[in-house]
């Protein structure tokens, strides 16, 4: 009788559960990561506030405002979300850089303004800049209802300069501080803020939508145009950016841009909108630091 001899098992069968393993593995780590990303998204990076200084340099700036400094604020978005305390917190920081000027370019509310004036009005009567706080309003507040975000930035002491010209000033020099009503919802009126302006000395725009840049730099007469309502994206893939940027947004959504001779500036704004996450694109509050250029006017 011939020995009888054990076949070798095909390789094939265990190949695959090494494959199928990899792939239970892979998808694991895929779901940990992008659990652990919505995490991030969702509790830390919201609430973790940059701070952002920027120098700019301004060739109508008077020497008696070199180093003048302006926090500027956007997007509040009171909300369930955005709740008395966290708003609190975000002014006790901006008191704690102790601006010169406090700046703060629209959208205080998504919806609902009656209901969150109070909580406003109780947070923005901390502000404590040297100088003054003013404001221009965003198109969720007209969305909402502008007479109470007027009434309420009144009651809050702070100067809303829509359609309007402030002035600080220091012995004979001035800057002015000024702003355009919402340019989404067509309450934007350049023409009555340069009727108000003077032909001379250093001044900055505040316009909630940052792509009118290209309109108020044509005119050459602002240094510097501050604004928020892009949010940055809220989120910001790597290597491709937001996936989402609003109307009047998608130009200069984020950070800073040269528009001719003006400067512009986009906050990535304090608040959210849905949903409300924030990935690889901070809060911010921005402190501007002004500078005279070397062929200050």
């Amino acid at each position: 009788m011939k020995p009888r001899f054990a076949q070798p098992r095909s390789a094939k069968p265990r190949l695959a559960r090494k494959v199928v393993q990899a792939l239970v593995i892979a998808m694991l780590a895929i779901a940990l990561l992008l659990g652990g990303s919505f995490a991030y998204a969702y509790k830390i990076e919201p609430n973790w506030i940059a701070i952002s200084y920027v120098p700019v340099e301004m060739r109508r700036l008077a020497p008696a405002f070199q180093g003048y400094q302006i926090a500027q604020i956007s997007d509040v978005h009171a909300d369930q979300w955005m709740t008395q305390d966290r708003l609190l917190q975000i002014v006790k920081l901006v008191n704690y850089l102790q601006p010169d000027t406090i700046a703060i370019t629209g959208d205080f509310v998504t919806r609902d303004a009656e209901a969150y004036e109070p909580s406003l009005v109780e947070a923005f009567k901390a502000f404590a800049p040297k100088d003054l706080t003013v404001a221009v309003l965003g198109n969720h507040d007209h969305w909402s209802s502008p007479e109470v975000i007027r009434r309420m930035l009144k009651s809050s002491n702070i100067v809303d300069v829509s359609n309007a010209v402030a002035s600080i000033q220091r012995q004979e020099d001035v800057l002015y501080l000024a702003g355009v009503d919402d340019v989404m919802t067509q309450n934007d009126r350049l023409d009555q803020v340069l009727e108000q302006l003077p032909a001379t000395g250093a001044a900055i725009l505040l316009a909630h939508e940052p792509d009118f840049a290209d309109t108020s730099a044509a005119t050459g007469r602002f240094d510097l145009q501050i604004s928020g309502h892009s949010h940055g994206g809220q989120v910001m893939f790597p290597f491709l950016g937001p996936p989402v940027l609003p109307p009047y947004g998608k130009k200069y959504p984020s950070g800073r841009y040269q528009v001719g001779d003006m400067v512009q500036y986009t906050n990535r704004g304090v608040g959210m909108v849905r949903p409300q996450l924030r990935f690889n694109c901070r809060p911010e509050i921005t402190v501007f630091v002004l500078q005279t250029a070397p062929n200050s006017l």
